[in-house]
């Protein structure tokens, strides 16, 4: 298979990452380009045997902080995510969109663990590789992101005693 067909292969696991780490459609789409393009002109880098998905997912975090410096110089970023349509019955839609706004509210370093282990399926370790982080560091970073992000869902300051009823 070529080198192509390996990238072309990928681009709906870029889009999911990118889509849920930017949060806008057409913001989502050009930092897939903007990935792909890097990864294109630097595949010479890449190393024959190596797990090109994380090595993408590591130009594309590279793009995204590059992207995230700019605009911060140029001006302030909107914190406000879009409402997306949905399909899905009129509960389940809220409840996405409930999970969109707290993904949103989490801090970017969180946020971006949160969504290469859990979204995109990526062991600690390659967690870690991707983002240029110690192992350690991943794992606190999730394990902050989920008590934020269960205490936002349900309404709760973070730390507090869940109550689950049965």
């Amino acid at each position: 298979m070529s080198d192509a067909q390996r990238l072309l292969e990928l681009i709906p696991r870029l889009r999911r990452y990118a889509r849920a780490l930017v949060g806008d459609r057409a913001a989502a789409d050009d930092l897939v380009q903007d990935t792909l393009e890097r990864a294109w002109s630097r595949l010479h880098l890449f190393r024959p045997g190596s797990d090109l998905r994380a090595w993408l997912f590591t130009v594309m975090h590279n793009v995204h902080v590059n992207q995230v410096r700019a605009a911060r110089a140029a001006e302030p970023i909107d914190e406000d995510m879009p409402e997306l349509a949905q399909r899905a019955p009129q509960h389940d839609a809220l409840v996405v969109r409930d999970l969109e706004r707290s993904l949103a509210r989490l801090p970017i370093e969180q946020r971006e663990v949160l969504l290469l282990v859990a979204l995109e399926d990526l062991s600690y370790e390659e967690a870690a590789r991707t983002l240029g982080i110690p192992i350690g560091t991943v794992m606190s970073r999730l394990a902050r992101a989920r008590e934020k992000l269960r205490a936002m869902l349900l309404d709760q300051p973070p730390g507090a005693k869940l109550h689950v009823v049965k």
